[in-house]
């Protein structure tokens, strides 16, 4: 099969199914965005990887501006003629669209329609449910009211376009009977970590020694996007109770945009704070930042929590490292971190208190951390098994593009792919097309 995996973020784990997809002797363009600013996967094709892989990035003629409502929809819809014409010239059996901005994946479902493109839609959030949160914030109340009910026809639209649905959680499903969908093309797989990736680090390794002091500092990491459903002022008020309490603690904060700076002006009011601010950083040091770290943070603002399930925090147990989560309760990876016996409580000042009482005995009792952090690390491994996740999605894959024979058995390198009779172009020319 050859496969469009589109992830406009170009995280970890989806660059890892692309790989596992490859080894199984599909051919996949794996698609992403430049302009998007975000933790990056492994986006380059490396010496173990075959050819039957390739990495697409495409670039729109318009800006990306987060937070500008009319520059947003003129980005995305650049983006999306972008990627229409890229889909034109590759001609793949399967696109999946992971991560798509709304007004994009809009688009993109109208000329799938119009040219029966096969299409599996990786469902990561709701988005129209973060688009009101925005409306409501910025127009009057009839005026927000009458976007709220456009992107939710628009989301819902989507959904039933879509020849297959893969949602991360069952939430999506009730959601999309809300809306009045029926859910017979839905299949949830949750998402994961990647665990050859994302491996268990000494705290004291490269990346430490060339960001951070040496030495016994509790050191709090947070390390992801900071955007509209993430208050950063949580983590700023984080170190200051654990301070005040008499723990010896250093905020890492990895993120950029918006968020960062917001924190960085409330920080900069008090300087002899003990805090480390940075971009985004490469794919290959991760697994070093995320075991340079005591404990590893995740915020998510109770709004949010209707529409978003953090994946960073699959990442962190992933480290072997303890988890704090400020964030509902209710969010599914609040429940992921409790079983790995981290701490949850709400993005409040009562959260806050709250986990630093849990930061403080994990402080005292070094061997209690170190089997919180292992506790996660199994449960980890009983969970992101790559070769069981790519089995469903194979299936659904099958289920999407029908006509595709089982394999019968591993292919050989540069076998030919099978190719449905309406895509007729050689694979030598996909190849040549997408490099």
């Amino acid at each position: 099969m050859r496969i469009q995996m589109h992830d406009f973020s170009g995280h970890l784990f989806p660059a890892e199914l692309s790989r596992e997809l490859v080894a199984r002797g599909h051919f996949v363009d794996h698609v992403y965005s430049t302009q998007y600013a975000s933790g990056k996967g492994t986006l380059e094709r490396t010496a173990d990887d075959s050819e039957r892989l390739r990495f697409s990035p495409l670039t729109a003629e318009q800006p990306f501006q987060k937070y500008s409502p009319l520059g947003r929809v003129r980005f995305e819809r650049s983006y999306a003629a972008v990627w229409q014409e890229h889909v034109r010239a590759t001609a793949p059996d399967c696109v999946v669209a992971c991560n798509m901005p709304l007004f994009a994946l809009d688009a993109f479902r109208r000329t799938a329609a119009r040219r029966k493109q096969p299409w599996l839609l990786w469902h990561q959030d709701l988005f129209s449910n973060a688009i009101s949160e925005e409306l409501s914030r910025r127009l009057p109340g009839p005026a927000a009211l009458g976007g709220r009910d456009l992107v939710r026809r628009m989301e819902a639209g989507v959904v039933r376009s879509a020849t297959q649905v893969v949602a991360i959680g069952e939430e999506f499903r009730q959601a999309y009977r809300l809306w009045g969908l029926t859910t017979d093309h839905v299949t949830v797989i949750p998402n994961w970590a990647p665990l050859d990736e994302i491996t268990p680090r000494p705290r004291e390794n490269a990346w430490s020694a060339q960001h951070l002091p040496a030495g016994t500092e509790l050191r709090l990491l947070y390390a992801g996007t900071l955007g509209r459903k993430h208050n950063p002022l949580l983590l700023a008020g984080l170190l200051r109770s654990a301070l005040a309490a008499g723990l010896p603690a250093r905020l890492i904060v990895a993120s950029e945009g918006d968020g960062i700076e917001m924190l960085r002006e409330d920080l900069c009011q008090e300087p002899q704070l003990p805090v480390t601010l940075l971009p985004f950083q490469p794919a290959a040091e991760l697994p070093d930042m995320l075991g340079s770290a005591d404990v590893l943070v995740t915020i998510l603002e109770p709004g949010a929590s209707r529409f978003s399930i953090p994946s960073k925090v699959l990442s962190s147990l992933a480290a072997g490292r303890p988890v704090l989560g400020l964030m509902p309760e209710d969010n599914p990876a609040a429940a992921d971190i409790r079983a790995a016996d981290g701490f949850v409580g709400p993005p409040t000042d009562f959260g806050i208190a709250g986990g630093v009482g849990w930061l403080r005995r994990l402080h005292r009792n070094p061997a209690a951390a170190q089997a919180v952090g292992d506790k996660g690390r199994a449960l980890a491994e009983t969970r992101f098994g790559i070769g069981p996740i790519t089995d469903r999605f194979e299936a659904v894959l099958r289920t999407t593009v029908p006509g595709i024979p089982e394999p019968d058995g591993q292919p050989e390198a540069g076998a030919a792919p099978r190719l449905r009779p309406a895509h007729a172009a050689s694979p030598r020319g996909f190849l040549r097309k997408v490099s």
